[in-house]
C-alpha cells in the first residue's frame, strides 16, 4: 500500500519564519489550489479543451521550492501539471488563466494552453509535456549560468534553476543521462521529484526497481533528500539549503517530495485506479490545511487573517476569469509568429 512508505519526519518548530513569511507562503499555497477548483469548474463548462492536469494537493512543494528562490531571477522548469508552478513563479494569475483560455493574452500569447506554460520574464522556462523533456531544458539552463560566470567572467550569473518532474520521469534515459552531467559539472540546479505515487494510472511501486528516488542521486554523487511533500515548512527547508549549496558553486541536489494528487490524473481522467482508503489516507494530510493550522499555533496569524487571504485570493481568481473571458483570441494573421527567434 502507498502509505506503508513512512513520511520522513519534521519538526516544524525549528522552522524559521516570521508571520511576513508564512503569510506570503500561504497566500501563495491558496492562490494554487483556488485556481486549479476554478480550472476545473472552467474546464467543465466547456471554456477549456485538451486535457488539464490539476495540482490540487501538491502546493506544498511548488511554493516550498520556488518562494525560497529569487523570484524573476532563477530559473523554473515544469511539466505538463504547470499552472501552479507558474503562478508560485510570479506569473500573474490572469496571464495563465486566459493562456488556459487559449487567448492572445496568455502568457504564452495563447499558443501553449495548459501544458505548456512559458514566461521568460518570470523565468519560467516552460511547461512540457513529453514526460522528463523538461529535464535536459533545465539543465541547459543551469549550463549557461554556470558558462557565464566561470567563463565569460559575469559575476552577477549565480543563478539557480528548479527542475520540476513526477516519479514516472525517474523511469527515462533523461533523468539518468542529465543528473550524470549535472553532477560532473557541478550544475547549480535542483531536481524536484514530486512523487505523488501514480504515473498516470501506473503505480510507482509497480514500475521502477528502486522506489526511494532519492537514493538514486548517491550514483551519481550528488546529494539525495527524501522530504514530506505535504509539509510546506519541511520542503522549505530543504529546497533553501540545496539553493545554498547551487548558488555558492557545490553542485547539484536530488529532492524527493512525498505527494500526493487529489484529483485524477487529468480532469478526463475516471480516477478509478486508486482506493478511497488510499485517498483519504492523503486528503488527511492537505497541506494547506496542516500549515494554517501551524500559522494559528505559533500565533502567526490569526483565523480571521486567513480568511482574508482566501477572500483576496478568490477575488484574484475571478478576475482572472473575467478578464481572460473578454480577452482577444489570438489573429490568424499571426499563425507563424514565435516560430523561430525574433528581432526586438
Amino acid at each position: 500500500m502507498i502509505q506503508e512508505r513512512t513520511l520522513p519526519n519534521f519538526n516544524a518548530t525549528t522552522a524559521q519564519i516570521t508571520k511576513e513569511e508564512g503569510l506570503r507562503i500561504y497566500e501563495d499555497m491558496v492562490l494554487g489550489r483556488f485556481f486549479e477548483d476554478k480550472c476545473a469548474e472552467m474546464y467543465y463548462r466547456g471554456k477549456m479543451f485538451g486535457f488539464v492536469h490539476l495540482y490540487n494537493g501538491q502546493e506544498a512543494v511548488s511554493s516550498g521550492v520556488i518562494k525560497a528562490m529569487r523570484p524573476g531571477e532563477d530559473f523554473v522548469s515544469s511539466t505538463y501539471r504547470d499552472h501552479v508552478h507558474a503562478l508560485s513563479a510570479g506569473v500573474p494569475a490572469k496571464e495563465v488563466m486566459a493562456e488556459l483560455f487559449g487567448k492572445a493574452t496568455g502568457c504564452s500569447k495563447g499558443r501553449g494552453g495548459s501544458m505548456h506554460m512559458f514566461s521568460a520574464e518570470h523565468g519560467l522556462l516552460g511547461g512540457y509535456a513529453f514526460v522528463a523533456e523538461g529535464i535536459p531544458v533545465a539543465s541547459g539552463a543551469a549550463f549557461q549560468t554556470k558558462y557565464r560566470r566561470e567563463v565569460l567572467g559575469d559575476e552577477s550569473a549565480d543563478q539557480v534553476t528548479a527542475c520540476f518532474f513526477g516519479d514516472g520521469a525517474c523511469n527515462n534515459g533523461q533523468f539518468y543521462e542529465t543528473l550524470n552531467m549535472a553532477a560532473l559539472w557541478k550544475l547549480p540546479i535542483i531536481f524536484v521529484v514530486e512523487n505523488n505515487k501514480w504515473a498516470i494510472g501506473m503505480s510507482h511501486e509497480r514500475a521502477t526497481s528502486q522506489p526511494e528516488i532519492y537514493k538514486k542521486a548517491s550514483v551519481f554523487g550528488m546529494p539525495g533528500v527524501e522530504v514530506d511533500g505535504m509539509d510546506v515548512l519541511a520542503v522549505r527547508s530543504v529546497a533553501q539549503e540545496a539553493v545554498l549549496r547551487a548558488r555558492s558553486g557545490e553542485g547539484p541536489t536530488l529532492i524527493e517530495a512525498l505527494t500526493y494528487r487529489f484529483r485524477g490524473h487529468s480532469l478526463a481522467d475516471p480516477d478509478e485506479m486508486r482506493s478511497k482508503e488510499e485517498k483519504e489516507f492523503w486528503f488527511s494530510r492537505d497541506p494547506i490545511k496542516k500549515f494554517a493550522a501551524y500559522l494559528v499555533e505559533q500565533n502567526l496569524a490569526s483565523q480571521e487573517e486567513l480568511k482574508d487571504i482566501e477572500r483576496k485570493i478568490q477575488a484574484t481568481v475571478d478576475e482572472a476569469v473575467e478578464f481572460a473571458e473578454s480577452s482577444p483570441e489570438p489573429d490568424a494573421s499571426e499563425l507563424h509568429r514565435f516560430i523561430f527567434a525574433e528581432d526586438e
